[in-house]
């Protein structure tokens, strides 16, 4: 019994797992697990003289800690009160420190970055971690302030960066008072490693996207070898000017919108020259409207059956057929064998639509031919896309909606890139199946 009664001290400070201290006793009151603890320390000098301290008395400190068995935990930190001796001596008293809690904290040092990882790895809100950890709301983003900065900027963060993606989004929607307000992502489209958010700049221009490049290292902006981008112009200026060596790629899922908008378009104004009035429940145009926005091999036998009816009764100059079919050749582009094979279709898309007499497929071909060399690049990138920075909006969409929105920009643009911009490196946890008790002989 006496070994056990020796081993039980050590066993509770294994499982508090804070150096340095010592569990005296333990309780569960309320649902709260409440841990009173001291250090190991039983000798220390003054800081003054450098003379040994002579024991002064304790104070209590109540500091919230992780959370263990899904119960909030406090410990009552017993802290020594020291006096120094030396008569000459400025310094008298002092309370001892640790490493571990900081003086007057509410929080100990292991839950304060247990509280930034949370927010970081797992995207959880302030507002959960608060209520979880009984604390302030300003305590828990302090703490996430001060752990997470140094994370988001750190230049190695940055480092080895092939190819940039960008897409803009919301973050505060319009009032009465305000219109809605939008930032630039920047992702990381690096071939062979997962796409991560490298920065958010205020406001959806080409000026805002070229600054964040021009305030980059020379070194880091000549390892850009390609871009992608969607149709906008402020964009590739911005590439152009700031990256004029990197090769810039049209995203192709905004090619193929764009050819699947302009069926949309003749559809709709064939619609009024034929019926002079909007798509109707029972017009033939409008109950295929879905189908034509689709691909041809993606259609049942059925549905092709439907939309070609719905053309003969309701498109009699074949304007609609035209363009869906541009439309469908629009998007065999991209399912070319080859990179060759590729350019020679969309050649012949891009003829094709300049040649064409509907109007909204001569505009579409205009587009395309602006765009001609960010278009090709798609087959000398080896199919670099945007759809990363698409897939990333998704998750900065997640966390605003978490948020319930945000209204502080620096608080949002932190928690985005601890989200989507921080590597956390967590270590997988062996399965308990795999493996023996290690405490078992």
């Amino acid at each position: 019994m006496a070994d056990d009664a020796n081993a039980r001290p050590d066993t509770a400070a294994r499982m508090l797992g804070l150096p340095g201290f010592v569990v005296l006793a333990a309780g569960e009151y309320g649902g709260e697990l409440e841990l009173l603890v001291e250090t190991t320390a039983t000798l220390t000098g003054c800081e003054g003289c450098g003379v040994v301290a002579i024991p002064h008395g304790r104070r209590e400190h109540l500091v919230r800690d992780v959370p263990s068995g899904g119960r909030p935990v406090t410990l009552v930190w017993r802290k020594r009160i020291w006096r120094c001796d030396e008569p000459r001596c400025e310094r008298r008293t002092w309370s001892e420190r640790s490493e571990a809690i900081r003086p007057k904290a509410a929080l100990t040092e292991r839950a304060r970055m247990w509280a930034t990882r949370r927010i970081g790895e797992d995207g959880d809100t302030v507002e959960d971690l608060r209520l979880e950890l009984g604390v302030s709301w300003g305590t828990v983003m302090r703490a996430v302030r001060e752990y997470g900065a140094p994370l988001v900027d750190d230049p190695d963060r940055l480092a080895d960066v092939v190819g940039l993606g960008v897409d803009e989004t919301a973050w505060l929607r319009a009032k009465p008072t305000r219109a809605t307000q939008y930032v630039t992502g920047i992702v990381d489209l690096s071939p062979g490693r997962p796409a991560r958010l490298l920065d958010v700049v205020p406001g959806r221009s080409g000026s805002g996207y070229a600054s964040w490049i021009g305030e980059r290292e020379e070194s880091w902006r000549a390892g850009v070898r390609f871009a992608a981008l969607d149709p906008f112009r402020g964009y590739a200026s911005a590439l152009r000017t700031e990256l004029p060596h990197a090769v810039r790629v049209l995203d192709a899922f905004h090619v193929v919108r764009l050819g699947f908008e302009a069926v949309d378009e003749v559809r709709r104004r064939v619609q009024q020259q034929t019926l002079g009035h909007r798509g109707r429940t029972g017009d033939p145009l409008y109950g295929i409207r879905r189908e034509l926005r689709r691909g041809a091999d993606k259609l049942s036998e059925r549905a092709l059956e439907r939309v070609c009816t719905a053309l003969d009764v309701g498109d009699p100059d074949g304007e609609v057929a035209a363009a869906w079919w541009c439309a469908q050749q629009l998007r065999g582009v991209y399912r070319a064998a080859s990179p060759e094979q590729g350019r020679r279709r969309a050649a012949g898309v891009l003829e094709a639509l300049l040649a064409c007499p509907v109007p909204e497929l001569v505009r579409l071909g205009r587009t395309l031919r602006s765009w001609r060399g960010e278009w090709l690049a798609y087959f000398d990138t080896a199919g670099a896309s945007n759809g990363p920075t698409e897939a990333m909006n998704l998750l900065i969409d997640k966390i605003r909606r978490l948020g319930h929105g945000f209204r502080n920009y620096d608080n949002y643009r932190l928690r985005l890139l601890l989200y989507c911009g921080v590597d956390w490196q967590t270590d997988p946890t062996p399965r308990i199946r795999r493996r023996r008790p290690r405490m078992v002989g």
